[in-house]
This record gives structure tokens, sequence and C-alpha cells, in this order.
């Protein structure tokens, strides 16, 4: 692994002072926590509210047959990327994803090679999966504002906080990898 792929800095004291509480607590359950409660807030109670407008409004539910199975298969696969990713974060960036708790070491390796925002792109593909899979134009409805959400989170909130943290490894990053659509890495 190249220094290129891995890189980090020097924390600033506020990254110092927010991790000084959350250090106590071992990365593995910070991270088990953290997925698995925001999984079941998004997927469930967030989903699980827009599954009733199918519910209240049966006029507006679409029946997409055998979709429902390519929705299964789209959620697992996303799942799966997500917990890889999520690990891959973890380990080698030395942090959680979370804002609050973010990785010490900027990670360009596995598939933040072919996109920026992996985990938020599998968390969007976990939506359409289960809107497929449910059956629900309530849940298909809650991807347009998630995907809304998303951008805005990673535009205005996500990418200055790295470009503060990690420099012109950063904005060298950005201007290689695409946010959103996954492109083939170039060969280096």
């Amino acid at each position: 692994m190249t220094t290129e792929a891995i890189s980090s800095v020097m924390p600033t004291p506020s990254d110092v002072a927010a991790r000084r509480g959350l250090a106590r607590i071992p990365l593995v359950v910070r991270m088990l926590f953290y997925g698995m409660f925001f999984l079941a807030v998004v997927l469930l109670g967030i989903a699980g509210l827009n599954y009733q407008i199918d519910r209240i409004w049966p006029a507006c539910h679409i029946e997409v047959g055998a979709w429902r199975w390519v929705g299964a298969a789209l959620f697992a696969a996303s799942l799966s990327v997500y917990v890889c990713t999520a690990v891959l974060l973890s380990r080698l960036g030395e942090g959680a994803f979370a804002e609050f708790d973010p990785p010490s070491r900027f990670v360009r390796v596995g598939p933040y090679r072919w996109v920026r925002n992996p985990i938020s792109l599998c968390v969007l593909a976990m939506i359409l999966g289960e809107a497929l899979a449910l059956s629900s134009t309530g849940i298909f409805l809650m991807l347009f504002v998630s995907m809304v959400i998303a951008h805005l989170q990673a535009t205005h909130l996500e990418e200055p906080l790295l470009l503060r943290r990690f420099g012109q490894s950063y904005a060298d990053y950005r201007t290689e990898v695409p946010r959103w659509i996954p492109r083939r890495p170039k060969l280096s």
C-alpha cells in the first residue's frame, strides 16, 4: 500500500477534543453502533414511515412484479459493499465514517478508487433495492429526497471538512475520482 493511497495529517485541536471521549470506546464498537443505528433509522424507521404512503393512498402504489427480486438482490449486494467499505475505512483510516468521529488517515483504496462517496452510494442503492423489493412508491420517493440530502451533505459538509483535514491530498483526489458515478480507476 502506497503512502499516496493512505495519508494522514496532524489532527486539529477540535478533532482531538471531539475524539477524547469517543476514544475510550473501541473503534469496532463505535463502528457497529454507528452503522447499525444509521441503517436502522434510515432503512427501517424512515423507510417504514414512507412505506405508509402505499397503505394510506393505495392509488399511488405501483406493483413492480418480478423486479422485487432485483430489488432484493440490489439491497443485499449494496449492504455487503457498505459493510466492506465501512470496515476498510475504519481499519485503514483509523476512524469511523461519521463527521463527529472521523478517520485520522485519508483512504483512497478499494471502492474509494472508483468513487468518492461509496458509503453514501451504497445507502442510496439499498433504498432503491428496498423500494423495489417492497414495491413501494413511498420508499421510491424517499430515494429522491435522500439523493438531494446525500449530495448536499457531501458538498457542503463532508468535502469542506476533508479538504481542511487532508489538504492537497484530498484536492488532488477530488480531481481524479468522481463524486457519485463510479469510474474505473486509472492505472498508476
